[in-house]
């Protein structure tokens, strides 16, 4: 039976205040941290017994010493008013257990009479199961509460919530689906604490003492403290009170001078590039060939070590044939599966197709249904991976559809459709646990309207779909950029063309309040992408300006592309390089070692769509320099990736069904 039993507090009448007749409860009802209890003020002594060990990106306690009570206090510095432990309360705890053999029984914690060490209350883990053990007053043999199979003792984080109130008993394991169990007998009301003593990982002998690690440990009396809990981004970690200890560097003592042995707990893999998931959080990889050390920071491998390669030279890799012309690719690895690219085909008929990545080439491995494709975007929710095209549909209303992934048939499946206008790009982003997508709708096709609203989506956690959140007006909207800067989060659309003209203002919203507002105009002439990127702590955004058009004067396609910084005085982007470009379409930011680089699109110089597309290096004052010219056709979107077999360019095609992917040769 899964329901939610709010707790009532219980008072106790103290018996110094019997005339007066008042009320007080045996202790404050807020959450009491034990942990932080015990290991309030350690003995020099006690830091010996404890180690502080880091796993999978968080910290905990290990007990490493001889004396089992080492982590323990008395019972009546808690329990102020009176010496009864509450009838009605919830503890939380965080922790991580290796897997336990049969008949194996460990104490998270115990409350035990000093002297006879006789057991009053405990918490104890065994294989897959939980126990709550009480010995009510007046005898009649020892109690036990036990939820099974709730999987604790698999060497990963967990937080669980266990609420007791009358006879009811209720588990919450990870902010999931809380269990309840209903007792013959209600937790009694007079279980007396007088003289007694929590010991924090043991019962006070060695047998039975806790192996694994501790990270949260807390007693709230008197209600449930899940709502206070769940839901939360990660609800295996999820936070009611952790030790300052566990939280602050391990390297430097607190201003209680308390330090303990430190130790990080991580596995070291070698070989073909490992999954970097939440499970794998902290987790290390030693690339061979790249003689590199990389941390897996839940979602990628950050590099801690390695050789510093720098860009030698570009060689042709492979001829990338598509169904039809290519107007975008997308880039994007799903755990377990491996890298895959989403190609935006301009006919209809085929569809798009999706490649995989095998023995060092791409691979036709999908075809999906779209129409006049423009773009896709990847995107993830939870542990859900999707696929969002931008169609081009002549029919109304037009549509453009997510799709799904299936981890069954490991195939991409029709999801939802949502109703777009001529799309040319969607931007997916996260903001506060909520995920959006956003549409550039580039002109309604029934009156060539290009000054109509962009939308904004979010999705809803309840029918597990994107509603409509929010509009912006657009002009003929190419592409979005989303990014943050420190606690700001900033939208800023490319607007191409507004009916009569391409020198237009392309706008950057910043969110406030709840929606996006606008912060700052920028002059852009026919713009087509964004591209911000950060180098040594300063934030730039790289416009791609396509075509300089009004209805009174000839196009130009040879025209500056703009490169702006974010000057944090005026607290505004301004213009920090202009760069000659032909009718750009995209930039393309990417490192190798510790130099950094741009990539644009050239796409026409006003007479031929063969045209070099430029890599520029980042020099430092003298801003973006040409190293490489790559000749392309209609070249159309950059993105650059990793593999095994080394670093990678791939280019798109808007004019041929021939894409290109090059290596890049490093030293």
């Amino acid at each position: 039976m899964l329901v939610y039993r709010p707790l009532l507090v219980t008072w106790v009448l103290l018996a110094s205040s019997v005339r007066s007749q008042s009320w007080r409860p045996c202790t404050d009802l807020r959450p009491i941290d034990l942990l932080s209890k015990a290991l309030s003020r350690p003995a020099q002594a006690t830091s010996t017994q404890v180690q502080m060990v880091q796993s999978r990106g968080s910290r905990g306690i290990r007990l490493t010493g001889t004396a089992p009570t080492a982590l323990s206090f008395t019972a009546s510095q808690i329990f102020t008013n009176c010496d009864y432990f509450p009838s009605e309360f919830s503890l939380v705890a965080t922790m991580k257990i290796k897997r336990l053999r049969k008949k194996t029984n460990q104490y998270i914690f115990s409350v035990v009479k000093e002297g006879s060490e006789s057991l009053l209350l405990g918490l104890r883990v065994s294989e897959n199961c939980l126990h709550l053990l009480t010995s009510p007053p007046g005898g009649g043999g020892r109690k036990r509460i036990s939820f099974k199979n709730v999987q604790l003792d698999d060497n990963r984080w967990h937080t669980v919530v266990l609420a007791v109130t009358g006879p009811y008993a209720t588990l919450t394991v990870d902010c999931g689906l809380p269990v309840e169990i209903k007792q013959v007998r209600t937790f009694p009301s007079t279980l007396s604490t007088r003289g007694s003593r929590f010991i924090i990982g043991s019962r006070g002998h060695w047998r039975g003492r806790f192996s694994g690690l501790l990270r949260q440990l807390v007693l709230l009396p008197g209600s449930d403290a899940m709502p206070r809990l769940c839901p939360n981004s990660e609800p295996s970690l999820a936070e009611l009170s952790v030790p300052q200890v566990l939280k602050s560097s391990p390297f430097q003592p607190d201003q209680q001078g308390s330090v303990y042995p430190y130790e990080a707990e991580a596995r070291v893999t070698a070989g073909d590039r490992p999954p970097c998931s939440g499970p794998e959080k902290g987790q290390l990889w030693f690339n061979v060939r790249k003689k590199g050390l990389f941390i897996c920071d839940g979602m990628m491998w950050r590099t801690l070590m390695q050789d510093k390669e720098r860009l030698d030279y570009v060689e042709d890799y492979q001829d990338f044939y598509t169904r039809s012309e290519t107007l975008d690719v997308e880039l994007f690895s799903i755990p377990s599966e491996g890298l895959f690219m989403a190609a935006a085909n301009r006919d209809s008929r085929p569809g798009s197709g999706i490649y995989k990545w095998i023995n060092g080439s791409f691979q036709l491995y999908q075809n999906v249904s779209t129409q006049e494709a423009q773009a896709w975007k990847y995107f993830t929710i939870d542990d859900k991976a999707f696929l969002v095209v931008a169609d081009m549909q002549k029919a109304e209303p037009e549509l453009s559809t997510i799709y799904r992934w299936n981890r069954r048939q490991k195939r991409f499946i029709r999801f939802q459709t949502l109703e777009t206008h001529s799309a040319r790009d969607w931007e997916a982003f996260h903001i506060h646990n909520n995920s959006f997508l956003v549409v550039a709708n580039h002109m309604r096709a029934k009156d060539s309207n290009h000054n109509i609203h962009s939308v904004i989506y979010r999705w809803n956690p309840d029918t597990k779909l994107f509603e409509v959140n929010q509009t912006l007006s657009t002009s003929g909207a190419y592409d979005w950029e989303f990014f943050t800067i420190g606690p700001y989060h900033f939208l800023v659309v490319a607007n191409t063309f507004n009916g009569q003209n391409t020198t237009i203002s392309s706008t950057i919203y910043v969110w406030l309040d709840g929606c996006f507002r606008s912060f700052q105009n920028i002059t852009t002439v026919g713009a087509t992408d964004w591209e911000m990127f950060q180098i040594d702590g300063r934030f730039f955004l790289a416009v791609a300006n396509s075509q300089q058009f009004s209805r009174k004067s000839q196009s130009l396609y040879n025209i500056n592309s703009t490169v702006y910084e974010l000057n944090m005085f005026t607290q505004t982007f301004l213009r920090f390089q202009d760069i000659p470009t032909h009718s750009a379409l995209d930039w393309e930011f990417f490192t190798i070692g510790d130099e950094k680089f741009l990539v644009v699109a050239n796409s026409y110089d006003g007479s031929s769509y063969s045209v070099n597309s430029v890599i520029y290096r980042w020099q430092g004052y003298e801003g973006f320099v040409p190293v490489h010219s790559l000749l392309t056709f209609g070249c159309r979107d950059w993105e650059h990736f990793t593999t095994e077999q080394g670093s990678f360019l791939i280019y798109s095609s808007a004019t041929s069904r021939l894409s290109k992917v090059f290596r890049l040769r490093t030293y």
